[in-house]
């Protein structure tokens, strides 16, 4: 995966044919899920998703409860606690309930944001 450095961070940059892992939607998946490498989810996410590196939920996906990650992008309908380390992104049509923590958010207009976010 190439990286490129935004301010003080190296951060993962998000290319569609590096992606390692798929969630299609419809699919269903409870627990933990750790990986490495981008992960697309287009299905529902309930519980844990851990990665040092991507995650980006789709609009068909959903995710409720923690997400420990590099990069957060949301399209889709996320609940949850998110902890990113480099930035999380909201793109139009997310809808997005919960607390995060992250030094960098973007938040595109036409987006739902319900909750609390923590720069550091």
């Amino acid at each position: 995966m190439a990286n490129f450095k935004l301010e003080n961070f190296i951060v993962p940059e998000v290319v569609a044919d590096q992606v390692t892992g798929v969630l299609e939607a419809n699919a269903v998946f409870e627990g933990t899920l750790a990986y490495s490498g981008c992960f697309h989810v287009n299905g529902t996410v309930r519980g844990t998703i851990e990665t040092p590196d991507v995650l980006v939920v789709g609009e068909s996906g959903r995710v409720e409860g923690q997400i420990h990650a590099g990069v957060v992008i949301i399209y889709g309908k996320v609940e949850a606690e998110i902890n990113a380390k480099y930035r999380v992104e909201i793109r139009k049509p997310a809808v997005f309930r919960g607390e995060m923590s992250t030094p960098s958010l973007k938040v595109e207009e036409g987006v739902i944001f319900e909750g609390t976010n923590k720069m550091r």
